[in-house]
């Protein structure tokens, strides 16, 4: 599988990208996951669901599944902050691509997403692990790049620049210890 991260501040279109690269790289045949960081406490249960109430009552894990989806819920007891690669090491093996959002100081290959009214610094002069910058502007660049710069508004050339660099993202998990 080929695993690209993306990384940028809040409201710079991360999961706009994320969102419109899905559907871009399945048209291509492609099999797409996402991971995704959460902050804090997020739901993706509702109170008086079965499944709800089995968290509830204590269960560290809890399965629910359908003819037509899986879910997966565990509690950590105490703050535990996941790494990425744990993650990756949870999806199906059958994947082509999985979009990581959120995890900006990994070390996984990145896509920086930067969006020129934000007004915010850049990322990768500090960060080695940035393969290319998708911006709206790149005249507005704070710090000259020699990265490949990538059309923020045209998921459809993020795809094709991702499937034409596919290699570059080639995740071995073996050279992770988990």
């Amino acid at each position: 599988m080929k695993v690209v991260g993306f990384a940028g501040y809040s409201g710079s279109g991360k999961t706009t990208l994320v969102e419109q690269l899905i559907p871009a790289l399945k048209l291509r045949g492609l099999r797409v996951s996402v991971v995704k960081h959460a902050h804090h406490k997020f739901d993706v249960d509702h109170p008086g669901k079965d499944s709800h109430r089995h968290r509830e009552a204590g269960a560290f894990e809890v399965v629910i599944a359908s003819n037509r989806r899986m879910a997966l819920m565990r509690e950590y007891e105490r703050e535990h902050e996941p790494k990425v690669h744990h993650l990756l090491a949870e999806l199906y093996d059958g994947v082509d691509w999985v979009l990581v959002e959120g995890f900006k100081r990994s070390d996984l290959l990145k896509i920086e997403v930067w969006r020129a009214e934000n007004d915010k610094p850049v990322r990768y002069p500090d960060d080695d692990f940035i393969a290319a910058v998708a911006t709206d502007d790149p005249t507005r660049l704070p710090v000259p790049t020699g990265l490949d710069l990538l059309d923020l508004n045209d998921p459809d050339a993020v795809a094709s620049w991702l499937v034409a660099h596919g290699e570059r993202f080639d995740y071995n998990p073996e050279l992770y210890a988990l």
